[in-house]
């Protein structure tokens, strides 16, 4: 056996509601090769080696981000690590929060992939967001040591994303417009409300308009409301006549079950509920500290266990996409044209969710909407272990199940891409093909592990055609 090891960085750049920020990494990868074995690269040590300033996201309006002073923040922090573009190998750059709402955010990210490198590239809705800020707080993990039921709630400027998980595995996710820049604060006065929230506060008797003097009891009286939005939406407290309305773009709320035993925070205001913050409440410019102060209050939310989240305000921060280079099963099925592609996301459905057809396809169907950022699904790869699911008919009534739980992929533009473990690819994916009466491409591989929230490049063929060089690119967040 030989046993290399290379030392790779690796940068992650969020764009997010009220902030942007960079993470450097550097990633010790081990590749382990014989004569009898392609090569496969794993991590072995994980080192953030610079964390950048934490900046105002700049907009040039309400509706534009502001393309060319955000290139300006990275590249000023390119300097100051003593990094330049060429040196990185992998990394990645999520636009989330209202900022991935902003008319120009499709090119501010292409903009940036190509000033930063080949990356993983995605606008996180926020449902995806809701993901990334629960992984990077650790609540997935925590859920899993604990045997637990967890949420994680990431409360930024513009909206809080939650993300529920029992003993590791991703049960719902739901997002409120509930942030700590929602009311903003210039020279002692208000300069800013949201109007959600000027509405919430007038129903229950709490009168404010911009222009007004910014008094922290009467503001903090706005945010305890808030906070209560949060309880309700934790299925802690009965949900009240404003609630439904509270969710962003008119979401969806968390399912009730299962239970949630305990909470992390995550997000710029979650600081200001770790940490008591008495001092200048209004010290950024807005109700983020009155905020932070009024969840940390809330009997409701209370009525659960506190857990300190691994991030907090870099939570969302992918601290690098990791290049684990592996190449298919020979049983596999694809389209020589539609190959190669690139950064295209994992939709992983649990080994404990794949026990029955019936929670497999519940399992695709839930999370479909979470690679759907602007409504529409994008090019997604399904993934998933297909163990115990060997013999001929097995393998029918999957290809069925799959093709009934996955029908707006289908009857969108883009190839059908299943990913399995098991070695089944060549016989499933002729199934497919069979039973979508060769009217969709399909491209079914096998022996490849994946993560949800993993993305995936799917190379030319290889090896007279036998097989296809695949590089999973994980999201590695700071811990």
């Amino acid at each position: 056996m030989k046993l290399l090891h290379e030392v790779i960085l690796s940068v992650g750049i969020d764009i997010g509601t009220s902030t942007t920020q960079l993470i450097f990494s550097r990633l010790t990868i081990e590749n382990q090769a014989s004569s009898y074995t392609v090569p496969r690269i794993n991590i072995v040590d994980k080192e953030v080696i610079y964390r950048s300033r934490i900046y105002f996201t700049p907009l040039r309006s309400p509706t534009e981000i502001d393309a060319e002073a955000v290139k300006k923040i990275v590249r000023s922090e390119y300097r100051a690590a003593g990094i330049t573009p060429e040196e990185l190998k992998t990394g990645a750059v999520i636009i989330t929060g209202e900022t991935a709402r902003k008319e120009n955010a499709n090119e501010v990210l292409s903009a940036l992939s190509d000033l930063a490198g080949d990356f993983v590239v995605a606008t996180a809705g926020p449902d995806l967001e809701s993901v990334l800020s629960g992984r990077g707080a650790g609540a997935d993990v925590l859920s899993k040591e604990k045997h637990t039921t967890v949420a994680n709630l990431d409360i930024g400027g513009g909206t809080t994303n939650i993300a529920l998980y029992e003993r590791g595995t991703l049960r719902g996710t739901c997002c409120l417009d509930v942030g700590g820049r929602l009311i903003k604060v210039a020279d002692g006065r208000i300069s800013y409300i949201y109007p959600k929230i000027q509405a919430l506060a007038k129903d229950n008797g709490i009168e404010i308009k911009v222009g007004d003097r910014a008094y922290p009891e009467q503001l903090y009286g706005v945010c305890r409301l808030m906070a209560a939005q949060l309880a309700q939406a934790l299925h802690l407290a009965a949900p009240d006549g404003h609630h439904a309305g509270m969710y962003t773009n008119d979401g969806r709320a968390l399912p009730p079950q299962p239970q949630i035993q305990a909470v992390t925070y995550s997000g710029g205001v979650a600081d200001c509920i770790y940490q008591k913050m008495e001092d200048d409440v209004f010290r950024f410019g807005d109700v983020g500290v009155l905020l932070g102060k009024a969840v940390r209050a809330d009997p409701d939310l209370n009525r659960v266990e506190l857990c300190q989240a691994a991030e907090t305000i870099r939570a969302t921060v992918v601290g690098a996409g990791t290049h684990t280079t592996e190449v298919s099963g020979s049983t596999i099925r694809y389209e020589r044209d539609k190959l190669p592609i690139k950064n295209v996301p994992i939709l992983k459905v649990s080994q404990e969710d794949e026990e029955s057809l019936e929670t497999l396809k519940s399992s695709i169907i839930q999370q479909m909407p979470l690679f759907a950022p602007e409504g529409k699904v994008e090019q997604i790869a399904i993934a998933f272990t297909g163990e115990k699911r060997t013999s001929f008919a097995d393998v029918q009534a999957l290809a069925a199940a799959v093709i009934e739980s996955a029908k707006e992929v289908i009857q969108g533009p883009y190839p059908l891409i299943v990913v399995v473990e098991n070695d089944i690819g060549k016989v499933l994916g002729n199934a497919l093909n069979v039973l979508l009466e060769h009217k969709k491409d399909v491209i079914c591989i096998d022996g490849i592990k994946t993560l949800s929230g993993d993305y995936i490049d799917i190379g030319e063929p290889i090896a007279g055609g036998q097989v296809l060089p695949v590089v999973i690119k994980t999201l590695i967040f700071n811990s």
